[in-house]
């Protein structure tokens, strides 16, 4: 019986992630969000594929936005910036996640929807 290699564990851990989809984690790190951004967040957290979601900045905009709106803005390292609106307030969210742009995009039309 000799060790385990590198690669053995490797295939044997992606074996095990594929096998056990578990929800992604929603990060809070600040007290202050956009209402009603949390629930989208954590029905969007529950989609397969979608790793870390992480709330960021918070600013104003002159334009009104009504409605809760959620753009995918840019590409980032592993992911995207997400921007939220809602009033004239603005948020960043940022996404961890393997998807395309418009699988995103459809999963973020599917978690405002539920």
């Amino acid at each position: 019986m000799g060790k385990p290699t590198a690669d053995s564990l490797r295939a044997a851990s992606l074996r095990d992630a594929t096998r056990t989809q578990k929800a992604g984690r929603l990060v809070w790190n600040h007290s202050t969000h956009l209402d009603g951004l949390i629930p989208i967040l954590e029905r969007l957290c529950q989609q397969d594929c979608i790793q870390t979601v992480t709330p960021g900045v918070i600013g104003r905009v002159k334009g009104h936005c009504p409605k809760m709106q959620l753009r995918v803005s840019v590409p980032i390292r592993g992911g995207y910036k997400v921007i939220a609106r809602q009033g004239k307030t603005v948020q960043e969210v940022f996404i961890l996640t393997p998807l395309a742009q418009s699988e995103l995009e459809t999963a973020l039309a599917i978690a405002m929807k539920s």
